[in-house]
């Protein structure tokens, strides 16, 4: 949970590039890839990230400028890896705006969250932790993929080398 306006700002850009780095692997025509029929492909997966960063705000009233959700959705998913970045980016920009115009005691008032009651510096703890939940799913896929992976938070596999060490055995 966050107590100071400023460590969440702090985090959330430290985020938001990570992010951004795991966005910018994916090649749009990888867009489609899934766990399984039935499961949410890359595109959906980036897509509800986006989303959640202006649907998660609104629960403590941060209303993103620039962004309209109906029944919870910006719309379909674009079809380019590009646009998703883009939308990202302007969402998570907007956040930070937003989010600058609070003081710390924003963040222990309370709110009604989803049917709970929420300090608004958990909710923000809460959308960073979904953000990062999701990267982790989209890391799998990107594996299954045969992709390259941005490194996140520590070397890849194939990035141990660029560190003089072997990728731990497996």
């Amino acid at each position: 949970m966050f107590r100071r306006v400023e460590d969440f700002r702090d985090i959330w850009k430290a985020e938001v590039a990570k992010t951004t780095a795991l966005l910018g692997a994916i090649p749009s025509g990888a867009l489609g890839q899934a766990v399984a029929p039935e499961h949410r492909d890359l595109r959906r997966l980036a897509w509800h990230i986006v989303e959640s960063a202006v649907e998660m705000p609104l629960q403590v009233g941060l209303k993103l400028p620039g962004f309209e959700l109906k029944d919870g959705h910006l719309g379909a998913p674009p079809e380019d890896t590009g646009s998703i970045i883009a939308a990202y980016t302007r969402a998570a920009e907007a956040l930070d705006d937003c989010i600058g115009g609070w003081n710390n005691a924003e963040l222990g008032r309370s709110f009604n969250c989803y049917g709970e009651q929420w300090s608004g510096g958990f909710l923000l703890y809460v959308l960073v932790a979904h953000q990062v939940h999701h990267r982790g799913q989209m890391t799998v896929l990107l594996r299954q993929a045969g992709l390259p992976l941005p490194e996140i938070y520590g070397p890849t596999k194939e990035g141990w080398g660029a560190y003089g060490m072997e990728a731990p055995a497996v």
